[in-house]
């Protein structure tokens, strides 16, 4: 979508640079508004790490806020930089295609719901302890308003700076998307602070969600399964009120990548099967 009549070989690198510098400016601005509207409420602030807030709920909405701002970012560099129109970042057609993103989140649940059984599974014959803890209905119900508000702005942001612009910006040098799938996936490891296992994960999830974008033709599918995974991770540390540890990313043990295998090829399946049947569009005209 990138490789239009005025592009030039400086265009994606500018408009790189040009995305970088406009988040850093769009999160120091937002921190800005956001603690001086906190003093002003006398709303309790800390300097710890990556921590705004003292209280838990407020900081992840502060965090996930931060996050969302890349869209904004990422449609003005496509229309600025490459003098295209902002919404052919989202699809071949030129905008996002809301019937298509509804009909794979039900698809991204169904691969989510069977991916976790498949590690619960996994982790109960591997002899592993479990345990889970209740937080409470109030905590819980008002951290998932926050968390369903806001989430799929932030997934859809990392997606649209991964996926979207990564995946185009080199598209407009090679034909062959399997470096930009790479680059952007080992970019999108790289935002996230897991090790071991987790950076497995993350890097997956960068290469599938790239495949499926460019196999669909948008940033559809991959949004879908972004923001259910999101979602339903952000549930588990609302219901065990644990939203300190809902950012805190590290290691995970071995049996989530079974899990991750069963949700990617359920997925994957059930996409392009449905992709297939609507006939989505997946090449410009």
């Amino acid at each position: 979508m990138a490789r239009n009549a005025i592009n030039s070989w400086w265009r994606p690198i500018l408009g790189t640079v040009f995305l970088i510098v406009g988040f850093l400016i769009s999160s120091l601005v937002l921190g800005l508004v956001v603690g001086l509207l906190a003093r002003m409420a006398g709303i309790p602030m800390v300097a710890e790490g990556s921590r705004v807030f003292t209280e838990p709920l407020l900081d992840v909405a502060f965090q996930l806020l931060v996050l969302a701002a890349a869209i904004p970012v990422v449609l003005g560099t496509v229309w600025l930089v490459q003098r295209r129109r902002p919404g052919t970042v989202s699809s071949v057609v030129g905008r996002l295609r809301w019937r298509w993103l509804l009909t794979c989140v039900p698809l991204g649940l169904l691969a989510v719901v069977v991916g976790e059984a498949a590690q619960q599974l996994t982790v109960f014959l591997s002899g592993e302890p479990v345990t889970y803890e209740w937080g409470g209905w109030t905590p819980f119900l008002q951290a998932m308003a926050v968390i369903v508000l806001l989430v799929p702005f932030q997934a859809a942001a990392e997606e649209y700076v991964f996926r979207g612009w990564v995946i185009q910006a080199f598209g407009a040098y090679m034909r062959n998307p399997w470096p930009a799938f790479i680059i952007g996936s080992a970019g999108f490891a790289a935002l996230h602070g897991y090790t071991d296992w987790g950076i497995a994960y993350v890097f997956g999830f960068g290469i599938l969600s790239g495949w499926l974008a460019v196999r669909t033709g948008g940033l559809e599918a991959p949004i879908a399964l972004h923001v259910v995974n999101n979602v339903v991770a952000f549930g588990f540390s609302a219901a065990d009120g644990n939203l300190d540890g809902a950012l805190e990313q590290g290691s995970l043990p071995w049996q989530t990548v079974v899990g991750t295998v069963v949700q990617f090829a359920v997925y994957t399946i059930v996409v392009l099967t449905f992709a297939r049947k609507s006939a989505v569009q997946t090449v410009s005209r």
